[in-house]
C-alpha cells in the first residue's frame, strides 16, 4: 500500500509537468540538474520537497492589536522565510533531503518547520518579521524589499541559538572575504584582560558544538546578496551570471519578483525562472501537543510556476548556504571562474580584504537581554531602545 501510495503521488505530480515544454535542456533547481525527458517525476519531487510558505489567516494579532493576516503585504516576509527554511534544511537535513506526504519525518525537520509558524514565540515567525521590520523603516503592514528582508533575517538570527547561523548582508555589491571569515570563525579563548568579556560573549554565541560538545568552530553561513541588475528592467548582460547563481551547490536560490509582487526563484530552465509563489491564503496552523506540524500545508504540490528572466523586477537578493569553510571557499572559487572573469559588466564584487575607506567590521553579536521563546518579542523591543538611545548619543 506505501509503493501504491508513492505511485500514485508520481501520477499525480506527474501530470502537473505537462505545461513544460518538450526540450533536452536542462531544469536547474537550487544548485542540483535535472532533466525533464528522463526524470520528469524527481524534478517534481525536488521541487515539491521545498518548505512553501504562503499568505495566512486567523493567526493572533501581529503586537496584540495589529493585522491577523498578512494576505497583501508579507509576500517578499514569506520568500524570505523560504529562503531560509532552505539553509535549516540544508544545514540539518542535507540538500538531497526529499519530503514525501504521509511519510515521517525526522525531529530536525518539525524543528524547523515551528521556527517559522505565525506565532509571537517562533523565531522567524510573520509577527517577528513584521516587528523587526519597524527597526528598518517599515511599519506592519507594509510591503518590504529583497534588501529589507535580508537585514531583518540578519538581526533575528542573532537570537536563534539552534542553528547558529552567520548571516552576511553584502554591502554595495561587493562580498568580503576577510569579513566573512571573521564573522563565522569563533575568536579563540583568552586568557588576556585586553579581550575579557566583550570577547567571551562572542565566543559565547559564535561556537557550535558537535555530538561530543566539542566547539567546531566555523559557523554555518547564510550569504545573502541585494543587487540591482539594471534601472527599470534587468539589463541582458547579467542574465548568464545570475542563472549561473543556481546552478552552484551552495544556492539558496533568490528573493525577487515584481513591484508588490515577491517570489522565491529556486531555478531555471532556458530563459524562464521557475519559482514559489506566496500569493495564495491558508489558514493559521499551529504545532500538535507532541510538537509535529501537519504540514501538507507547508509544502506546494502543485506545478511550478515559470516566468521570463526579462520581465523580473531588477532588485532581487541571492541566497547561498555554506555549512563548513570549505564550502565558502569553493563558493569563491565558483564566482571567480564563472561570474566574475566571464563577464565585463560585473553583476557584483568578491574582494579578499575590507576596503579600507568602509567603517571597521565588527561581526554582530545578540544585545545583552535574555530570551528564550515568548520573551523575544519583547526582547526585540528593547533592541529598538538600544538603537534609538545610541542614536541619541550619536546626535
Amino acid at each position: 500500500s506505501v509503493l501504491s501510495r508513492y505511485e500514485n503521488q508520481i501520477t499525480i505530480l506527474s501530470d502537473y509537468l505537462e505545461e513544460f515544454p518538450e526540450t533536452d535542456e536542462p531544469v536547474w533547481i537550487l544548485g542540483r540538474q535535472h532533466h525533464l525527458n528522463a526524470d520528469k517525476s524527481k524534478l517534481l519531487l525536488d521541487i515539491s520537497a521545498r518548505l512553501w510558505f504562503t499568505y495566512r489567516r486567523k493567526f493572533s494579532p501581529i503586537g496584540g492589536t495589529g493585522p491577523s493576516s498578512d494576505a497583501g503585504w508579507g509576500c517578499m516576509l514569506r520568500c524570505g522565510q523560504m529562503m531560509l527554511a532552505q539553509a535549516l534544511i540544508c544545514r540539518h537535513l542535507g540538500r538531497d533531503w526529499q519530503w514525501e506526504k504521509h511519510k515521517k519525518q525526522p525531529e530536525e525537520y518539525h524543528r524547523i518547520l515551528r521556527c517559522f509558524l505565525d506565532r509571537k514565540d517562533c523565531c522567524y515567525s510573520i509577527h517577528q518579521m513584521a516587528q523587526m521590520g519597524v527597526g528598518e523603516g517599515k511599519s506592519i503592514g507594509e510591503w518590504f524589499g529583497p534588501n529589507t528582508v535580508a537585514q531583518v533575517l540578519k538581526k533575528l538570527a542573532l537570537f536563534d541559538e539552534w542553528n547558529s547561523l552567520a548571516v552576511y548582508v553584502s554591502m554595495d555589491n561587493t562580498v568580503v572575504i576577510e569579513d566573512i571569515k571573521k564573522m563565522c570563525w569563533s575568536p579563540p579563548q583568552s586568557s588576556s584582560a585586553a579581550h575579557s568579556s566583550a570577547h567571551l560573549h562572542r565566543s559565547a554565541l559564535g561556537r557550535n558544538k558537535n555530538a561530543a560538545g566539542f566547539c567546531t568552530g566555523w559557523k554555518p553561513l547564510l550569504l545573502i546578496i541585494p543587487l540591482r541588475l539594471g534601472i527599470n528592467h534587468i539589463n541582458p548582460v547579467y542574465i548568464d551570471a545570475f542563472k549561473e547563481c543556481f546552478k552552484m551547490p551552495q544556492s539558496l536560490g533568490a528573493l525577487g519578483g515584481k513591484p508588490n509582487n515577491a517570489y522565491y526563484f529556486i531555478g531555471f530552465l532556458g530563459n524562464e525562472l521557475i519559482y514559489l509563489d506566496p500569493h495564495t491564503t491558508q489558514s493559521f496552523v499551529d504545532s500538535e501537543e507532541n510538537g509535529t506540524v501537519d504540514d501538507q500545508s507547508f509544502h506546494c504540490q502543485q506545478g511550478p510556476h515559470r516566468m521570463k528572466i526579462m520581465n523580473l523586477d531588477p532588485s532581487v537578493a541571492l541566497g547561498f548556504f555554506c555549512k563548513e569553510e570549505c564550502d565558502f571557499d569553493n563558493w569563491c572559487s565558483l564566482v571567480q571562474k564563472e561570474i566574475l572573469k566571464q563577464q565585463s559588466l560585473r553583476m557584483f564584487e568578491l574582494v579578499q580584504k575590507h576596503p579600507p575607506h568602509w567603517p571597521p567590521f565588527i561581526p554582530p553579536t545578540k544585545p545583552e537581554v535574555t530570551t528564550t521563546g515568548a520573551e523575544l518579542i519583547e526582547s526585540t523591543d528593547k533592541l529598538f531602545e538600544l538603537e534609538e538611545e545610541f542614536e541619541i548619543l550619536s546626535v
